[in-house]
Formats: structure tokens, sequence, C-alpha cells
């Protein structure tokens, strides 16, 4: 009997493992529900704080290289992953065609040149052919006044019988042949006024460089030059050479896409945030950047600089039907652009489509949703198309210069020989 009240107050090891057990359970679930309680917190003072995603992609520009005039490709000396600078020559065309077509246009000019030379020479003598017609036309009006005093003279000595009528009847049709030389010299003097007045209206108030005909001829000479020059096709920005499609021998045609340069030193990223995300951005936030390609070791700053104005879908080739009776509700995104610092996207190259990580802080509500100012400076600009159009003048002046012959400066005017826009 006295044994039981002994074993009652004296617990087995089971029932002290058992309540130990008891305890552990209740410290770690006690643990993880603190644990819980403490990571929840965190995160939703985070988002108080920041929004984040892993969809986003780095972009750029992808310069399409294409060809402005016709030709067969003759060379290529650049290809895919070679960095290129502005300027430099990508693809060369077959310019024989170019070549025959600048010298027709250079003889056209000399010709058109050594036309209207000689319309400046020849207005002299039309002029001097006036005078001469002139004298003609006087002298004209002097044996008709003579005919006519002799014609007078004879009708008054007619009624006495000193003059016969044969006499009488030449002196009339000398009368009459006079008239007639009159009229022909009067006619020849308007024919002579009207050959300088045509030579005139290619000639007067202009220089021979000014002239329209010349600057024609000027004209086909500076798109044959520009012909012949654009069959050098060049890179339009400095980049990374991808996709390159032209081969040699190919025959292509203006706007064909040959190769694509991808400017590195101009990337952004594209960061697809949901739309329950975008309610606190701003324009001008500051952003944090890792890229998969180098880890957490490399964060990119940058600032958000646009936020699109539609979702993916709402872009889409073929949006989205939802007016059906199956209807779900899917969470949209839209692109939010960030525009990264350039000198660590030199410090640290990306690529176009690598993935990245995207953290913008959202405590500075100070910002637009949308971007308030029209753009200020072209987004894009390169001045390697631009035509060299002094070797182009310098050439027509060169052409009209070995056409003008002996000419005066001044009528000439190669000072003024440029291109008119």
């Amino acid at each position: 009997m006295s044994a039981q009240p002994q074993d009652q107050a004296n617990p087995s090891d089971a029932e002290l493992r058992a309540a130990r057990r008891r305890k552990l359970m209740f410290g770690a679930i006690t643990f993880f529900v603190l644990a819980g309680l403490v990571y929840g917190g965190y995160e939703y003072w985070l988002s108080l704080r920041e929004v984040n995603t892993d969809d986003a992609y780095v972009h750029g520009d992808l310069v399409q290289v294409t060809p402005q005039v016709g030709g067969t490709v003759t060379a290529i000396d650049a290809d895919d992953t070679q960095v290129v600078h502005a300027g430099q020559t990508l693809v060369r065309l077959d310019g024989a065609d170019a070549r025959v077509a600048l010298q027709q246009a250079e003889a056209q000019l000399g010709q058109a040149v050594r036309g209207i030379r000689v319309a400046y020479a020849q207005t002299a003598a039309l002029r001097a052919q006036v005078q001469v017609r002139q004298t003609d036309v006087a002298t004209a009006r002097a044996n008709l006044a003579k005919a006519g005093d002799g014609l007078r003279r004879r009708r008054a000595l007619a009624g006495t019988g000193a003059v016969g009528a044969e006499e009488l009847r030449q002196s009339e049709i000398a009368v009459q042949a006079a008239r007639s030389v009159l009229r022909t010299a009067q006619s020849a003097v308007q024919a002579a006024r009207a050959a300088v007045q045509a030579n005139e209206a290619q000639t007067a108030g202009t220089v021979l460089a000014h002239n329209p005909t010349v600057r024609l001829a000027a004209a086909r000479v500076r798109e044959a030059y520009l012909a012949l020059q654009r069959t050098r096709i060049v890179a339009p920005v400095s980049g990374l050479v991808a996709r390159r499609s032209v081969q040699l021998g190919q025959r292509v045609g203006p706007g064909m896409p040959l190769m694509t340069v991808v400017p590195l030193n101009h990337l952004w990223v594209d960061a697809n945030f949901k739309e329950t995300q975008l309610n606190d951005l701003r324009i001008g936030q500051p952003a944090t950047v890792v890229a998969d390609i180098y880890g957490s070791s490399v964060r990119y700053h940058g600032k958000v600089v646009g936020i699109s104005a539609g979702s993916g879908s709402a872009f889409a080739l073929l949006p989205a039907q939802n007016a059906t009776g199956n209807w779900i509700k899917v969470v949209q995104r839209l692109p939010v652009r960030i525009e990264l610092d350039p000198a660590q996207l030199r410090a640290h190259p990306l690529r176009v489509g690598l993935s990245t990580e995207v953290t913008v802080d959202i405590r500075d509500h100070s910002g637009t949703p949308v971007v308030g100012l029209a753009p200020t400076r072209p987004v894009a600009r390169t001045d390697m198309y631009a035509a060299n159009w002094t070797k182009a003048d310098a050439l027509v002046a060169h052409i009209i210069a070995a056409n003008v012959g002996g000419m005066p400066e001044r009528e000439v005017g190669l000072r003024h020989v440029r291109r008119r826009r």
C-alpha cells in the first residue's frame, strides 16, 4: 500500500521525455510563429518602401544597317560579335554603274556650260546685228523718200508733157519697191531684236554658275557623286554587330536590312510590374538592378524614366478577347523603363535580352506617374549619312572652270558655286 504513492510522486522516464517533447514542440511553434510575424512585418515594411520584380529584361536600340542605293556586295568588313565605330565601313557595293553615271553627269555639265558660254558670246553679236538692221531701215527710208520725191516731181510735169507715161509708171514702181525694202528691213530689225531677247532669256540676270541649265546639270553631278559615295555603307553608330544577313555577291536594294548594330553604351531595362504595384510608382524614383549575368555582386543604379501606356496584351497583334463565358481574371503587367548609369554600363557591359531583377524605392511620391514634358532632344541621332557636299561642290566648280574658256570671272561666278538647299 505504501509503494503506490511513491510511484505517483516519482514519474517515469517516459513521462519526462514526453513532457520535454511537449516543451520543445511548444517552443518550436512559438519560434516559427514569432519568425513568421517578424518576416511578415518586415515584408510589409518593405512593401511601403519598395517594389520589385524579376520579370525584367535588358533592352536597347537595334540600329539596322541598310543601303541607300542598290548594288552587288563586293566586300563585308564587319561580322557578328565585332565592335564597330560610327563611320566605319561595314559593306561595300560595286560602284561601276555609279562611276559611269557620274562621268555622264560630268559630261552633261560641261556641255551645258559650253552651251551657255556660246549664248553669252552670241548676245553681243546679235546686238550688233540689230544695229546693222536698224541702219538698213534708215537707208530704206531714205531711198523711199527719194523715190517719193521723184514721183511727185514727175506727176507735176506729167501735165505739161515733159514726162512720158512710161517714165511715170517706172517712178511708181520704184516707190513700191522702196516701200517693200523698208518693210523687209523693219521685219529684219524685229527678228534681230527677238533673237536678242531669246538669247538674253538664257543669260540675263544671272552669272553662268547660277544659270538654270547649268544648275540642273550641276545637281545631276551632285546626285551621281552622292550615289557613288553611298556604295560604301558605314556604321551609323558605334556598337556591336549582330544579325548579319548580307552575303558576298548578293544583289541588294535600297532599304534592305544587312545587319544590326547594337550600341551597348545606351541600354535600359524594361521591368514588367504587376498592376497592383503601379500605384506608388513615380517618374524619377531610384531603382536598383541586379543582372543574372553578374549576380548580386554587381548592382546597377538607375531611375524610373517612364511607364508604358498599356499592357503587353493591349498592344499584341491578336489582343485577348475577354468577353467570353469562361473568363478568368489575370493580373496584368506594365513595362516600366529603368534608365541605367552609363559609367556602370561601361564597367560591366550588358547585352540585350538579359534577365534582371529590379527594385524601385517608392518612398518619394513627389514625381508624376506620366512624363509631363515633351522631348527636348532627339531620342537617337547620327550624322554618318550626311553627304560631303564640299567635295561635290569642288568637283562642280572644277568642271565649270574647265569649260568656261576666257569668260570674265564676274560672269562665271565660281565663288558662289555651292549646293542650294
